[in-house]
């Protein structure tokens, strides 16, 4: 079996588009500031990867996203639709096996996408879940398109609804370990505490 292609989706660091719930505290500039942050540490975390394919939204974004490219990385734009139909657009077009992770999570590990890449190779599915709810990385042998039809999208019950549908699905599933997104103030601020909230 091909080593799974990793797929990091990003958005454009562009302020009031990022971030907003962690605007409600630092304000759109400084929220934006924090995504950069964010997507930064992921990044420097993945680096000794090739071929990493970053996705990008909204699709007029790519000057934007060049600043991330490492190396032989790759920059294409996610497409429309909602979250989950970007992603299934994405498995699709991998033509292979596939690794999603978003930018949320910065801790994340060069271990965790070699335990997921590990996972697929006796199981269908792979999830990272998150503290909230939801995933923090999703990989699929291939594509499921049931497994994004019917999420309501940032809540905390997306990991459990998509497991619902793996196993409809008749989709054997692994789970990783639990870590946290950063979405909110009290969420950044564990992960980056040499940060001062704005008054």
């Amino acid at each position: 079996m091909p080593k799974p292609r990793i797929i990091i989706f990003v958005k454009a660091p562009r302020p009031g588009f990022v971030k907003t719930r962690l605007a409600a505290a630092l304000g759109n500039e400084a929220a934006c500031a924090a995504y950069c942050q964010l997507t930064e540490t992921v990044l420097a975390h993945l680096a000794p990867l090739p071929h990493l394919e970053i996705r990008f939204t909204p699709d007029d974004a790519e000057n934007e996203i060049t600043q991330w490219l490492r190396g032989d990385w790759s920059a294409r734009p996610q497409g429309n639709g909602d979250l989950g139909e970007r992603m299934h657009r994405a498995f699709t077009e991998a033509n292979s096996p596939a690794i999603i992770i978003g930018s949320d999570c910065p801790e994340v590990e060069m271990s965790d996408l070699q335990a997921a890449s590990e996972a697929l190779q006796t199981h269908d599915a792979v999830f990272g879940p998150a503290t909230d709810g939801g995933y923090w990385l999703i990989g699929l042998n291939a594509p499921c398109q049931p497994l994004f039809e019917g999420i309501e999208w940032s809540t905390e019950s997306v990991l459990k609804t998509t497991l619902a549908k793996a196993d409809e699905a008749d989709l054997s599933a692994h789970l990783l370990r639990e870590l946290a997104d950063v979405d909110d103030w009290e969420s950044f601020n564990n992960q980056f505490p040499k940060l001062n909230k704005p008054t």
